[in-house]
């Protein structure tokens, strides 16, 4: 095996045809990345002239000129494989170092365990727990997640419409339906109307106590994704008080990337949330266009942890889960991981982290 330095083409082609591929390992996000000062690198193993795992990693100085190492949903690779786990990691690890990095932060977008749609553990499905213990043994520490661990997952392979929409549960399908009567319409925004979309999700993100991303951000990944068609901002409208007139009530963000459509942002006005129910709308709208293009997965992105009635976050699970009454299942990811690669730098890091009391960026929906 030999470790080597990616032309961002040839990282890309590697990465489409990834069964670990994930929207977070593109080079797209390594240019919104670069907007923000970091600097991107793309890594891969090569074996018999065969790429057989590869990484987009983006750097930024901290501190004292010395840089945090991340890779961002990835690297891409099989993780049961012991010997190229250590290969590469070995070969990441003494490359951050040469290149003034004291950590190198990992968030693979990689399952651990199969799990059923209540996230009971499936009896005969994988488990990759080993993986995790390949990591530790590397050095890995395991760390709190930046993107959710846990998602809530719609497979919609081999379905047609009303087969899936007769499969969600009673109220679920009650809800849609009541949408239609309101008459509540779903649309796809333009990039001169994200303003309307960022403002539904800043007063949900106020009013539910999570942070909310930046306008700009949403017109970089606006700008980066949509000429491939892998983004949508998707608003939910009913009829204003003028001719004419619509009011939006509630948006999403999705992206359409790979085999699957991943529900990533969202907010509603909280004054016609009752009456409406705009969110089921936006949802089934974006069901039927997953379905219609082929995608194999519906992807409700992130729960709080595993379900539990008596935890902060159980009403979006069972939101989500109203769509998989049949089809849906609970995913559980490998984690996030740092290796600390200059054991003083990543201590006064630690240290300097609690003083300041560093919180990180929460996920909206």
């Amino acid at each position: 095996m030999n470790f080597i330095l990616l032309k961002p083409a040839e990282f890309t082609k590697f990465a489409n045809n990834s069964p670990y591929k994930s929207f977070l390992q593109t080079t797209e996000i390594a240019t919104l990345r670069e907007k923000n000062g970091w600097t991107s690198y793309y890594f891969g193993v090569e074996e018999n002239k065969r790429i057989i795992a590869a990484a987009m990693a983006v750097a930024k100085p901290t501190f004292l000129g010395k840089s945090i190492f991340s890779v961002p949903g990835g690297p891409l690779m099989d993780y049961e494989n012991k010997e190229l786990v250590n290969f590469f990691f070995k070969n990441l690890k003494n490359y951050t170092k040469s290149h003034n990095g004291y950590l190198l932060h990992i968030e693979p977008y990689y399952k651990l365990i199969e799990r059923d749609k209540n996230g009971e553990i499936e009896k005969n499905g994988f488990n990759h727990k080993r993986t995790q213990k390949y990591l530790k043994e590397i050095g890995f520490l395991e760390v709190e997640p930046e993107n959710p661990k846990y998602h809530f997952v719609l497979n919609l392979k081999n379905l047609n419409e009303k087969e899936l929409f007769l499969s969600f549960k009673q109220n679920t399908r009650n809800l849609i339906n009541r949408t239609a009567k309101k008459d509540v319409k779903v649309r796809e925004l333009k990039r001169e109307e994200l303003t309307s979309f960022k403002n539904i999700t800043e007063s949900t993100s106020e009013r539910r106590h999570f942070s909310d991303k930046t306008l700009y951000y949403y017109e970089t990944m606006y700008d980066l994704f949509s000429k491939k068609n892998q983004v949508k901002f998707i608003v939910a409208e009913i009829p204003g008080q003028k001719p004419n007139k619509k009011t939006p009530i509630a948006a999403a963000m999705f992206m359409t990337y790979g085999d699957e459509v991943i529900y990533l942002f969202s907010g509603s006005d909280e004054k016609y949330m009752k009456e409406y129910n705009a969110q089921y709308a936006i949802q089934w709208y974006m069901i039927k266009y997953a379905i219609n293009n082929k995608f194999q997965t519906y992807n409700f992105y992130g729960i709080q942890g595993l379900p539990d009635p008596k935890k902060p976050g159980y009403g979006i699970y069972r939101f989500k889960k109203g769509f998989g009454a049949k089809y849906g299942k609970v995913v559980e990811l490998i984690g996030a991981y740092e290796l600390p690669v200059n054991l003083f730098f990543y201590s006064l890091h630690q240290l300097l982290s609690k003083f300041k009391n560093i919180k990180k960026g929460k996920y909206v929906q």
